[in-house]
């Protein structure tokens, strides 16, 4: 009987492992929330400014 027929993906090899990985977010997922959130919030700027400078004239 080989090892493949018992293998479950579902069961972690270790726990220690398992948790830190539960922890930590991959870095490219980090930096591109980051990027996303900043994006969009001067996007919100430059919408809020033109509708602010659009409703004075």
């Amino acid at each position: 009987m080989s090892d493949s027929e018992n293998f479950d993906p579902l069961t972690p090899k270790s726990r220690k492992n398992y948790d830190a990985q539960e922890r930590k977010f991959p870095r490219g997922v980090v930096i591109r929330l980051f990027a996303y959130l900043i994006a969009g919030h001067i996007f919100a700027a430059f919408l809020y400014l033109l509708f602010a400078v659009a409703g004075k004239g």
